[in-house]
């Protein structure tokens, strides 16, 4: 079946439900980080908490950004059902090995989308795409730091408070303006 393009729809249904599935994602991706700031917050890992409370907020940007493309595109954003967000986890570490196998998932998404771009020659889509792509990369490569970070300093002792401070600068934030709540 071929999709027709007129006037007021620049965007196939099929890449309009696949954005749209990448809209869930995002939106998860927010709600997950979310919750892992929380978590921290309450065990004490505050300058990850503000990482983390950022990177949602980073997130939720993202799905926003979807939305917009898609509706100027002439399609219809959905607003996503968030559920099955874990709350509660083992580690630290653990937090940032999900968020590493959790980029790594949106990475795959984001470039089966490009590549069904391609497939259509949908050029635009594709070339909107690109930011992504680009933005996933940055996303993989912070996860993988922050794992290192655990196997250079180690969790033992004063290992996680260490942790969580130079956790903090990999994001960017000073340690030395903490306050007593990571938002």
């Amino acid at each position: 079946m071929k999709e027709v393009i007129t006037p007021n729809r620049s965007l196939t249904e099929e890449t309009e439900k696949l954005l749209n599935k990448q809209i869930v994602m995002e939106g998860k991706s927010s709600a997950y980080y979310l919750s892992m700031a929380s978590w921290c917050e309450t065990k004490g890992y505050i300058n990850s908490a503000r990482f983390l409370y950022d990177h949602a907020d980073e997130e939720r940007m993202h799905m926003l950004k979807i939305f917009s493309y898609i509706n100027e595109a002439g399609g219809h954003a959905l607003q996503p059902e968030i559920t099955g967000i874990q709350h509660s986890f083992k580690s630290l570490r653990e937090v940032f090995q999900l968020i590493l196998e959790h980029e790594i998932k949106v990475t795959k998404s984001i470039h089966d989308i490009v590549d069904h771009c391609f497939s259509t020659k949908d050029y635009t889509t594709f070339s909107f795409l690109q930011w992504f792509v680009n933005e996933q990369r940055e996303e993989e490569t912070m996860a993988r730091r922050a794992l290192e970070i655990f196997d250079i300093i180690g969790e033992k002792g004063m290992g996680l408070w260490y942790i969580d401070i130079e956790l903090g600068k990999l994001h960017g934030l000073d340690p030395a303006n903490t306050e007593t709540s990571a938002r």
